[in-house]
């Protein structure tokens, strides 16, 4: 990996879900995708993860966006889940999770229709409390949920925002520039544009969730 660090978890990513928005193209998601030993696509990102030259283990949902030749150009490896009450990578992480695959990094939930970036990026933390340790990796940074009180590892210098779904819960940080000391945040944009001052900062609350999003630089 060079040497713009991802953070929290430097691990590899052993399973890779595939989501049908912008598909990346900055090198750590990248390497993300090259370095994975499972690839998940959901539907219609198959035709992506295709064109880019990789073979998916397997592709889940509810396939309307796949279309006939990679149909049967991927029949052995289609899981058609016609559920209408969760979306394509809810079905994607289900299908992980029920297989034992829970180390996952989730590529291409954002940069197209906004109303789908939302809901993605809302969902991690559900994936989180199914026991998956989970990242989602854009073009421009990391998100990762927190059900409880961390570290996470960071560089100074790394921006870095804070979501509070449950805008009551009450949060303390340390060794941001910022600092935030006991309180809630009433609004998402509350807890965005902050700065990590060193090689990790802590955030301190109950009630949760929260989602926080560092960039690489």
């Amino acid at each position: 990996m060079s040497n713009q660090r991802i953070t929290n978890n430097e691990q590899r990513a052993f399973t890779v879900i595939v989501a049908d928005g912008k598909f990346p193209v900055h090198e750590i998601p990248l390497k993300a995708l090259a370095d994975a030993e499972i690839i998940v696509c959901c539907d219609g990102a198959a035709a992506k993860v295709d064109k880019f030259g990789i073979v998916p283990t397997a592709v889940v949902g509810d396939l309307d966006s796949l279309d006939a030749n990679l149909r049967k150009k991927y029949a052995d490896r289609l899981f058609h889940e016609p559920d209408q009450d969760s979306n394509d990578l809810t079905k994607a992480v289900r299908w992980c999770m029920s297989r034992g695959y829970v180390d996952i990094v989730i590529l291409g939930a954002t940069g197209l229709r906004e109303d789908h970036t939302l809901g993605n990026i809302s969902l991690i933390t559900s994936y989180s409390k199914l026991g998956a340790n989970i990242r989602m990796l854009t073009d421009t940074g990391c998100f990762i949920p927190l059900l409880k009180s961390s570290t996470p590892k960071s560089f100074k210098g790394q921006q870095v925002s804070i979501f509070s779904p449950n805008n009551k819960t009450l949060i303390t940080t340390t060794n941001l520039l910022y600092p935030i000391l006991n309180r809630s945040l009433e609004e998402y944009w509350m807890g965005t544009l902050n700065e990590s001052l060193g090689d990790s900062f802590g955030i301190n609350f109950e009630n949760g969730p929260l989602i926080i999003f560092m960039t690489y630089l």
